[in-house]
């Protein structure tokens, strides 16, 4: 395994060539976050993953967590790198100055948080949790619980978990057995959940659960629920740790992959209760939840790029140490990377790549964008724009990381099989990111039946005014254009099609969901990469520019159009076309 090296170029460019990131600091909430700042901060965040979090990867995935007397200890090396994690004040990056962040743009955090996911996904996840967890008490909880807890948790001195799942209950949350009784001036909860991502560990001296479950007398269903938050730890009066709570870790999860990260089941009220706080009103519990979830759903999207990069690097360097066969051009021995195969598997892999970080980037900029934006209707659009966005991330993304860090094992070839030489740990890592934070599918369901029909497609359709500015653009290719113009009008063609056959099966958007949302991830993977290119040819003038660097981004776009683009034609046809059968389909077909 190559050592890993912080794509800081890569992220740069989409950041600032791309996006504009310092278009931000004209507003009021991000006026101090300058060019200067931004970009020390990613440098800074490259060399941290590099040089802190890469180093305990490969020993987390061998040697695991694991319970002693009760209580789970990290695996070895994840304690010192979270401690200096802290040190730096990482997690604070873009969190609320008067509980002691920085102010700087969530898109900022979300650039260092690609490299602390190459680095070492099963350590980045335990940061990312609290962030969810800060994301919704400061939208939901009281000013008291704001002040005993947001401060320790934006520091990172105590972290934050999400509990969701029970044995008896995946995805779906109606009928959770987790109950809450109201005592006072606080809640005894009591029950089970599983799944929970460092839900136990030693790293700090407290962990903060975030808790769904419905009161004892709530009604049935999803609108009974409430949102608490369960200390492992109460606090005192004085912000000193009291006694412990009713909340143990009764066993860890044998995984696939993220081995190093625990994975718990979590009881709680084993005794008299454990003792909570609602976060919010009685019964809005999933609607609180969900600002934590969208939160999750952007960085798992992140860890499918951040996973993609990670494989590429490795294979990349493999490709060119390894000699075998001889150069078709010279009839000498070769590198593999010589092979117009092996070109063509790890340009796919790049290319992807690219694509994955540029979704995750602007769906990130439409996070700033619509709680900071100057005018009322700014931050409508872009919270429109961010709610479309935030499915196809997730589950585009996190799809096509299983298929980047498998041609990443491909072209190690047979070594990629075997465990010592790291790569395999990439594509196990890599798995459960299109399942947990909502399976891909329903990602997909939620992008065509809330986002599409029930929007009526009009943050579609603002989205497809964006791209028709970049075919109006000087400078394109004119092969690009045609291409990306066909492309743009397949996609419009399948969201008719859908608003015109919503309502004609109850099956209809199930059946179509997958089909479109791969189809708008391959569309909108094509935007970025076109704007890139036209970024890149432009800047080959400029003297100061990285001529290879832009050579390049205008090879992985071509690449993109003529391999990877030709998808969305297939994922539409199955949409206007495949809707009919899958339709049809029950539970007998598959006797």
């Amino acid at each position: 395994m190559a050592d890993y090296k912080a794509p800081v170029s890569e992220v740069s460019f989409v950041l600032n060539e791309l996006f504009n990131i310092n278009s931000l600091t004209s507003i009021p909430a991000f006026e101090e976050a300058s060019p200067e700042l931004i970009s020390a901060v990613i440098e800074e965040g490259g060399k941290f993953a590099a040089e802190v979090f890469a180093p305990t990867n490969r020993s987390g995935d061998v040697n695991h967590s694991r319970i002693e007397d009760g209580e789970v200890k990290a695996a070895p090396g994840f304690k010192e790198a979270y401690h200096h994690f802290i040190e730096n004040g990482w997690l604070s990056l873009a969190q609320d100055p008067n509980y002691g962040g920085q102010g700087l743009p969530f898109t900022v955090h979300m650039a260092v948080s690609e490299f602390w996911n190459s680095a070492n996904t099963s350590l980045a996840l335990c940061s990312m949790l609290s962030a969810g967890a800060i994301d919704a008490m400061v939208a939901h909880a009281t000013d008291e619980m704001r002040n005993t807890y947001l401060s320790k948790l934006i520091s990172g001195e105590w972290t934050g978990t999400m509990n969701l799942t029970e044995s008896h209950a995946g995805s779906d949350l109606s009928n959770l057995k987790t109950k809450a009784t109201p005592k006072g001036d606080h809640f005894l909860l009591k029950g089970q959940k599983i799944f929970i991502t460092w839900g136990d560990h030693d790293m700090t001296e407290n962990i903060l659960h975030v808790v769904l479950a419905p009161l004892a007398d709530a009604p049935a269903g999803v609108k009974g629920l409430s949102l608490f938050l369960v200390p492992k730890f109460l606090v005192n009066d004085d912000g000193s740790l009291g006694e412990r709570n009713d909340v143990r870790v009764v066993s860890t999860e044998e995984k696939m992959g993220i081995n190093g990260s625990p994975t718990c089941v979590m009881s709680f009220g084993d005794n008299e209760g454990a003792v909570a706080y609602m976060i919010g009103e009685p019964g809005q519990g999933l609607s609180c939840m969900f600002t934590l979830m969208n939160h999750a759903r952007l960085e798992v999207g992140l860890e499918g790029a951040a996973l993609s990069e990670r494989s590429y690097q490795d294979a990349l360097d493999y490709a060119r140490q390894r000699v075998q066969g001889k150069s078709a051009e010279t009839g000498e021995p070769t590198a593999i990377i010589g092979h117009a195969d092996v070109q063509r598997m790890l340009m796919q892999m790049k290319s992807l790549t690219d694509a994955m970080r540029a979704l995750c980037f602007d769906a990130s900029m439409s996070h700033d964008l619509r709680g900071h934006a100057l005018s009322e209707e700014d931050k409508q659009y872009h919270s429109s724009r961010f709610a479309l966005l935030t499915p196809i991330t997730k589950a585009w993304c996190t799809d096509l990381v299983n298929e980047v860090t498998s041609l990443g094992i491909q072209v190690h070839g047979g070594m990629g099989f075997i465990e010592e030489t790291g790569v395999a740990q990439h594509y196990r890592d890599a798995r459960i990111t299109s399942i947990y934070e909502g399976t891909n599918a329903i990602q997909a369901n939620d992008l065509v039946g809330r986002k599409i029909v029930r929007d009526g497609g009009q943050a579609f359709a603002s989205l497809m005014q964006e791209m028709q500015q970049t075919l109006d653009a000087k400078d394109a290719d004119e092969t690009m254009v045609a291409q990306f113009k066909s492309a743009k009008n397949r996609l419009e063609q399948s969201v008719a099609h859908i608003l015109d056959n919503s309502k004609s099966n109850p099956n209809f958007e199930g059946a179509v969901a997958y089909n479109f949302l791969m189809q708008m991830g391959y569309v909108l993977g094509a935007w970025y990469h076109f704007r890139s290119a036209v970024i890149a040819k432009n800047k080959l003038s400029d003297e100061q520019a990285d001529t290879q660097f832009m050579q390049n981004k205008i090879l992985a776009a071509r690449f993109y159009f003529a391999q990877l683009l030709p998808r969305a034609d297939a994922f539409a046809s199955a949409v206007i076309g495949g809707a009919e059968i899958g339709c049809e389909l029950s539970e007998a077909a598959f006797a």
